[in-house]
């Protein structure tokens, strides 16, 4: 039992690094153009590497972009569950981001896991969106890239 006990903290720190930085790439999505200085785009979803969340991208106000949870596996579903998120498709992960140069933006992140908001950013190039996340002082860093589906 001790040992089961430890492995589940062991996993919980890469899950949630893992889940932040997911959310953070997804969210810096809001579809401009590669390098290009373009207005908050019209709505567009995106896949996680994983392909196991789908998040649409859409203005929510002024000059800022939010993601909501579109589709999920049932997999992303019960680790929601685990962390305290009841409801994953639906939940708004990315919260008013906003662009801070051309093709890169910062906002917050909800991390389903950890029932937890961050601080995120990323970085638009045509279909790929790289986010990154770092927590403990930058000490802890995660970064990925997600698709556009549409």
């Amino acid at each position: 039992m001790q040992i089961s006990a430890t492995k589940r903290r062991a996993t919980g720190p890469r899950r949630w690094t893992a889940a932040l930085a997911g959310a953070l790439i997804v969210a810096m999505t809001p579809g401009a153009s590669a390098g290009g200085d373009v207005a908050m785009p019209a709505a567009s979803d995106w896949r996680n590497p994983g392909n196991t969340v789908h998040i649409r991208l859409r203005p929510c106000g002024g000059d800022r972009m939010c993601g909501t949870v579109i589709w999920a596996s049932d997999k992303a579903k019960a680790d929601a569950r685990r962390g305290g998120t009841e409801k994953l498709v639906g939940s708004n992960l990315f919260r008013d981001f906003r662009r801070v140069a051309p093709g890169e933006y910062k906002g917050r992140v909800f991390v389903p896991d950890l029932n937890r908001t961050f601080a995120g950013q990323m970085k638009v190039e045509g279909d790929a969106m790289t986010g990154k996340g770092c927590v403990l002082a930058g000490l802890i860093c995660k970064q990925q890239v997600w698709k556009r589906i549409s």
